[in-house]
């Protein structure tokens, strides 16, 4: 190693109160070789902590490493007065609390090792879930707030926090944080005056706020001396009686010997770097999550045509009548988190979930934009307004026409989104099928909630993702269709042969003929060449496909991706018509 790492400058310059994660206890040991051999190199961090309130802080700056580190375990107690300290709290003295533990320690005896325990208050108040070995907040995205590392023994060797979730916390209870740590980083050279410590010597300083000590000893001095062995036993107990007893200890039933030596022969010096700091971590007065203060920080969003803005906070108002745009491109990126979720209300509004619990309803406008009550944005946790903020445009193509229809009409449309349709024709389809064949028409299900994220008009902003968006309809229509049990149901003379989509287009043919059936397929058919062109984006098949699928070129990209929705599910629907329909219904048709 070298002087910059025994001597630590780096890493006590670096404080907690200022980083983005807090150690609330931390115990890691990395050592390489044997300790009294030459090569020998050890690491050691400890950290312990405690929350202190204002009343105790003048003795709470009193505290150290041999108060609050890793010598010290948040364990209850119960006195023989009855008194009780429970585990959460700290005492200085005896029953005397002036403090709050943030990590409880458990030790395991009977099973083997010990575990920490994030406390539980903490946990709740932050409304945690717990994910392998991170602590989560589903309200802001699934972001880690806290974590748990462990050792090759599988005991836990540190609990952290993020800072800015830790501040809420302390701020919602007025605490501060009190952290007291110790790093150690120790090296056995052959020969001080060869290595490249031969400049240094033992010394002391304070540094950083801490302080550090260097001391610089041979082996021998360490880890040689003298040593010496008293062993001294009883003589009248008989090994032969069932039951003995002893009597009163005295020099006439007692014996002893005694050896002394001496321990010596290491050669080198041992380069040992220490390191003590407290640290205490004030809240900001701020409890966004856990109190429920007002956030300072929100951002604001164009309200006029000419490009005027509002902050979050004078919009978070039911009445304040004002909508805001934005570009369709914030559904996916919603879609794209965690947790939401997308519902249709009609052909051309819905509304996200998010995990705050909120629904926005938002309606397309004739430009394409997403319009949304400035209201259903401005109560949102700020970190997602934030989201919105970033696909925030200038007013154009009015506010959607069926979201004034509900929101200031009261009158919903009464149309239907093609995405919400798809999926209950497929339904239809799938009743009907089992209905008059009596098998199962799918092979499996399929999650209804992931598959409205990947299937929708949004998924379609290019060409490329016009054809992904292709080969999501055929993941749920085609790739599902029970091949066994249409080849069964078939009549083609090569039906062992045909795909999916040809042996249900022969089962149709056989009620409607060739010409109808492969008509009726016409969108299954290209939406299906479509995904072909996904993996060959410069294939030829491209044009034919789109075509045969029935997209007009000069629509926008988000219409031609429902209209390809439109299309498809038009033809699932064509296909349960024409099959399960009475022979009487069909001449009516006709």
């Amino acid at each position: 190693m070298n002087k910059d790492w025994i001597l630590q400058k780096k890493e006590t310059r670096r404080y907690y109160s200022n980083a983005t994660w807090v150690p609330l206890r931390e115990s890691n040991n990395d050592e390489k070789g044997e300790a009294r051999s030459i090569g020998y190199k050890r690491e050691f961090f400890g950290c312990g902590s405690v929350a202190i309130p204002p009343e105790h802080r003048i003795t709470a700056e009193r505290l150290g490493w041999m108060d609050i580190g890793l010598i010290h375990d948040a364990q209850p107690y119960a006195y023989d007065d009855g008194c009780y300290s429970s585990i959460e709290q700290y005492e200085y003295n005896d029953k005397e609390p002036i403090g709050v533990h943030l990590v409880f320690d458990h030790p395991q005896p009977v099973v083997g090792g010990r575990i920490w325990i994030l406390n539980p208050d903490l946990i709740v108040a932050l409304r945690l879930v717990k994910e392998g070995n991170n602590w989560v907040r589903p309200e802001e995205n699934f972001v880690v707030v806290a974590r748990e590392s462990f050792d090759n023994d599988g005991n836990h060797c540190l609990i952290e926090i993020k800072r800015e979730f830790l501040l809420d916390y302390l701020a919602a209870r007025n605490l501060s944080l009190r952290l007291s740590y110790y790093r150690q980083r120790v090296e056995n050279v052959a020969s001080l005056e060869s290595s490249t410590y031969s400049d240094l010597a033992s010394h002391e300083e304070q540094r950083d706020g801490g302080r550090y000590v260097l001391l610089m000893r041979n082996l021998e001095d360490v880890y040689g001396g003298s040593w010496g062995v008293f062993r001294t036993w009883r003589t009248d107990v008989d090994e032969d009686e069932d039951a003995p007893v002893m009597g009163p200890e005295n020099n006439e039933n007692t014996d002893f010997e005694s050896s002394e030596g001496h321990l010596g022969g290491y050669e080198g010096t041992r380069i040992e770097g220490e390191f003590w700091r407290n640290e205490l971590i004030e809240h900001k007065e701020q409890s966004k999550r856990v109190r429920g203060d007002v956030d300072t920080n929100l951002p604001q969003f164009i309200v006029e045509t000419d490009g005027t803005r509002m902050i979050s906070t004078d919009l978070n108002s039911e009445g304040i009548g004002r909508w805001l745009w934005f570009r369709s491109s914030i559904i996916n990126e919603l879609l794209g988190l965690r947790g939401f979720s997308l519902e249709w209300y009609t052909a051309e509004t819905g509304g996200i979930r998010s995990t705050s619990g909120y629904m926005t309803h938002f309606g397309i406008n004739s430009s394409d934009l997403i319009t949304v009550y400035a209201y259903d944005v401005a109560r949102l946790a700020a970190w997602e307004q934030h989201i919105w903020g970033g696909h925030n445009v200038v007013p154009e193509g009015k506010v959607s026409s069926e979201l004034l229809a509900s929101q200031v009409n009261s009158q919903p449309a009464s149309t239907h989104a093609v995405e919400e349709s798809l999926f209950k024709v497929m339904d239809m389809l799938e009743g009907g099928f089992y209905q008059k064949f009596n098998v199962n028409l799918y092979s499996h299900a399929v999650d209804r909630t992931l598959a409205m994220k990947q299937i929708s008009r949004f998924s379609s902003k290019d060409q490329a993702s016009l054809l992904r968006l292709a080969k999501e309809l055929v993941r749920v229509f085609t790739d599902r269709l029970n091949k066994c049990e249409l080849q069964k149901l078939s009549n083609h003379s090569d039906k062992v042969k045909l795909g999916s989509n040809k042996l249900l287009q022969d089962i149709l043919a056989q009620k409607v003929g060739d010409d109808k059936a492969r008509e009726i397929f016409g969108p299954i058919v290209g939406v299906y060449d479509m995904r072909v062109g996904d993996a060959h984006p410069t294939s030829s098949k491209i044009g034919n496909a789109l075509k045969l699928a029935g997209i007009d070129h000069s629509r926008s990209f988000l219409r031609q991706g429902e209209q390809l929705i439109l299309n498809y599910g038009q033809s699932i629907w064509w296909i349960g018509k024409f099959l399960f329909e009475t022979s009487e219904n069909a001449k009516q048709e006709e």
